[in-house]
């Protein structure tokens, strides 16, 4: 299985649309879990990284950080 590449900042999809009908997240926070906002509405959720592991549809801008 591949390993997945996102960070804080990082914008997702998941498989399932928010009730709000936005679909973009941005990952807040990394731990064991994992908290999410939707950039639609602004709603906050954590979950468990196992499952948001399963429910990513796709990583769609990866913050890039500032290298000197």
């Amino acid at each position: 299985m591949e390993e997945k590449k996102y960070d804080v900042g990082t914008q997702v999809t998941m498989k399932k649309q928010h009730p709000c009908g936005g679909n973009l997240w941005e990952i807040v926070r990394l731990g064991a879990d994992i908290k999410i906002k939707c950039l639609n509405c602004g709603h906050m959720v954590m979950i468990p990284r196992i499952d948001f592991n399963k429910k990513l549809k796709k990583i769609v801008s990866v913050k890039e950080e500032y290298h000197e």
